[in-house]
């Protein structure tokens, strides 16, 4: 597939109507709006908004995206084939597709003859029928029309004959293109590849398209073997979003497609917003990112293992499939006991480590012996960096700590009182402060923070993101050793500090004195 005979594949996200299907996935209208405005800068085709017929912040929507002149893409209503005995002209739901307002309307009708007898108690002739009529009341009404035939791999194997008929009867009606869907996501590669080839050799120059559930975990690969059988439209959400276990995902189809097999999709150039468009959605969906999603998880460019990281300093290919850039992630080498100096060498040269340098092994052995008492380096990388910097660099600590005393005071009825007196020598100088805090940690936080504001100005930026607390040996009880992580940042960028101890107070003052010398290296 070179050049001009690049065949585009043309892209039709759902993560507004079917994404918002899923468990605890919900969008305002304008949340819809926001989303539709990035698809549309990325480059996608079609967006499908909603279904207008069946409540009202659909409608809002619609009425909401008219105020903003698209780029790119072309805003769908989705809606079903007009009711059993009812005129297509007479249906509610269709008439609710043209008073949105849109140019092009998805209507999704039964291609599986157990769900027309069953589901909908009607005859396979009457669902023809719904089939034919809706479409050319459609179009009658200056519409681009895409039907969905709902459940065809399903009807396909119990009755490929009617499954076939109704896509000729979507077809013939004049609908502009005939989509496939997996709706209960059950099918295998193979018989997705064997149905879209016949499909595509029994209705020549009707645009075919695929729309896969992931139910059997297979929706992307069955996304692209449709694609390569014949397939020219792509139905997906970003994230894989939707019912039960979720739709195509959209950043795996699209690279897959781009990058793997040479399909013209969206503009090459934005691929690149890939990762940036995942977590936005993600964000505005306020569901927690996946770290371990392919293409634009935080884990996906994310190295271990010593070997791998020892070959990846030799060659990025030998243990990554694609260059993190081009999908706008990055790489990541991560500390832990399975780390070997290579992973030291590669995650800080700036501070010229030398891989026959003895306090790079000595750090290294430092580091195993202190996960295995508890610590964790993964999400601690400052407190890992100010480790091997004073091991390799003469770095010099900003404070020590001469002596803290915390002070608790609780009576029946009232709140906790809360105060730390810390003593800290900052170069020549001691200082010494107090501070009062809602519990002994945040007690403990601000008279670090009073002691030092004064000296470095700079701590007035640092803000404590995250706190957590994970008690790493249930069966001991109260004594049991725990473990802190502290997230801080400065507005600018992030990090991650760790103190283990089996007193709490001991394992958060780690933290936080480790999260305020990072903040404050230069």
């Amino acid at each position: 597939m070179l050049g001009d005979l690049t065949p585009t594949i043309k892209i039709y996200d759902t993560t507004l109507r079917d994404g918002t299907q899923g468990e605890g996935v919900s969008f305002s209208a304008e949340d819809k709006v926001k989303i539709a405005l990035r698809l549309d800068e990325m480059g996608f085709h079609y967006i499908e908004g909603g279904w207008p017929g069946s409540n009202p912040k659909d409608m809002e929507f619609f009425e909401l995206i008219k105020q903003y002149p698209l780029k790119q893409a072309v805003v769908a209503a989705f809606g079903s084939t007009c009711r059993p005995g009812v005129p297509a002209h007479q249906d509610t739901n269709l008439k609710r597709l043209v008073e949105s307002g849109v140019k092009l309307a998805t209507i999704f009708g039964k291609a599986w003859d157990f769900h027309v007898t069953k589901a909908l108690n009607t005859t396979l002739e009457e669902n023809l029928r719904m089939v034919r009529d809706s479409v050319v009341y459609l179009k009658s009404q200056g519409l681009k029309v895409f039907f969905d035939a709902e459940h065809f791999f399903d009807g396909f194997k119990a009755n490929p004959d009617y499954a076939l008929a109704v896509l000729q009867a979507a077809a013939g009606a004049g609908a502009d293109a005939v989509v496939l869907c997996d709706t209960n996501g059950g099918s295998l590669p193979f018989e997705v590849q064997q149905a879209v080839s016949r499909v595509v050799r029994q209705l020549p120059g009707v645009p075919v398209g695929i729309h896969a559930h992931n139910d059997g975990e297979l929706a992307v690969a069955n996304t692209i073997m449709a694609v390569q059988a014949g397939a020219t439209q792509v139905q997906g959400t970003v994230n894989g979003l939707g019912e039960r276990c979720g739709n195509a995902n959209l950043c795996s189809v699209i690279p897959n497609l781009a990058f793997k097999l040479g399909y013209q999709t969206i503009p090459r150039e934005n691929l690149v917003y890939l990762t940036e468009l995942s977590r936005f959605v993600y964000e505005v969906a306020n569901l927690n990112p996946v770290a371990n999603q392919p293409f634009v998880g935080e884990s996906a460019f994310a190295h271990k293992g010593g070997i791998h990281v020892s070959a990846l300093m030799k060659e990025t290919g030998t243990y990554e499939h694609l260059a993190p850039e081009l999908v706008g992630n990055q790489r990541r080498v991560l500390m832990s006991e399975l780390s070997g100096l290579s992973n030291l060498l590669y995650k800080y040269k700036e501070l010229h480590l030398d891989k026959n340098s003895p306090e790079g092994r000595q750090v290294l052995e430092q580091l195993k012996n202190m996960e295995h008492r508890g610590y964790q380096f993964e999400a601690a990388e400052g407190s890992l960096e100010l480790m091997l910097r004073k091991a390799v660099n003469g770095y010099r600590e900003p404070f020590q700590l001469e002596s803290m005393r915390l002070i608790l005071e609780m009576r029946e009825q009232q709140p906790i009182y809360s105060e730390a007196v810390i003593k800290l020598r900052v170069g020549e100088e001691l200082v010494h402060t107090a501070a009062e805090g809602n519990g002994p940690v945040n007690a403990l936080d601000n008279a670090l923070r009073k002691a030092l504001e004064t000296i470095y100005p700079r701590v007035a930026d640092l803000r404590l993101l995250d706190y957590k607390v994970r008690v790493l040996e249930e069966k001991a009880g109260t004594e049991a050793l725990v473990r802190v992580l502290i997230e801080t940042g400065d507005g600018k960028k992030t990090w991650g500090t760790v103190g283990v101890s089996t007193n709490i107070i001991e394992a958060s003052w780690q933290a936080l004195a480790d999260s305020m010398a990072y903040g404050l290296l230069e």
